[in-house]
């Protein structure tokens, strides 16, 4: 598994010591708010269990994020398939930041750090990336990393039900037309 480094984060391996920080940003409303429920502490190592293995199978995945200068784990970035039943096919860009990272550019740092190494190792010719329509903080990072989005593609997640998670908008980059 490839670690990346940037300026100021390190996306790696997943630790045991990251469990608890994770279980507490997913127990966290304000991190949440665009995801759905709250999760417990064994539903959230559970996930890390299941991003180790996922990386393991596939060579990519969701990396722990750490800040280089204090070794501080502040959440996950990284890549994924799509998950089935979705109106769309590809690898998704993601990140999840604990509140205390938030405003700091980490997310958009971390998130051009996947990306180069989504197109220039993993040789992907498009990179998608999904988020309700309410979330505009992680919209403005889609922005940031070159993303753009068109209004046909936007959709309701099918495996949400009716609500304010539902409707969902989708941006697109290639790597004929990153920056």
């Amino acid at each position: 598994m490839a670690e990346l480094r940037t300026d100021r984060l390190t996306l790696r391996r997943w630790r045991d010591s990251d469990l608890e920080p994770w279980a507490a940003m997913n127990a966290d409303p304000e991190v949440r708010e665009h995801l759905g429920a709250l999760l417990t502490r064994e539903q959230s190592d559970g996930s890390v269990a299941l991003f180790q293995a996922e990386f393991d199978q596939r060579g990519y995945g969701w990396w722990a994020v750490e800040v280089r200068a204090t070794g501080e784990f502040i959440g996950f970035a990284g890549l994924d398939q799509v998950d089935d039943g979705m109106p769309f096919t590809g690898v998704e860009i993601g990140w999840r930041l604990a509140r205390s990272a938030w405003g700091h550019g980490y997310a958009t740092e971390a998130a051009l750090s996947v990306l180069s190494h989504g197109f220039d190792t993993l040789d992907f010719p498009e990179i998608l990336a999904v988020t309700t329509a309410t979330n505009l903080r992680s919209q403005a990072v889609m922005r940031r990393i070159g993303m753009t989005r068109d209004p046909a593609d936007d959709f309701d997640d099918p495996t949400v039900p009716e609500g304010p998670l539902r409707p969902n908008v989708l941006y697109r980059i290639t790597r004929s037309t990153r920056t």
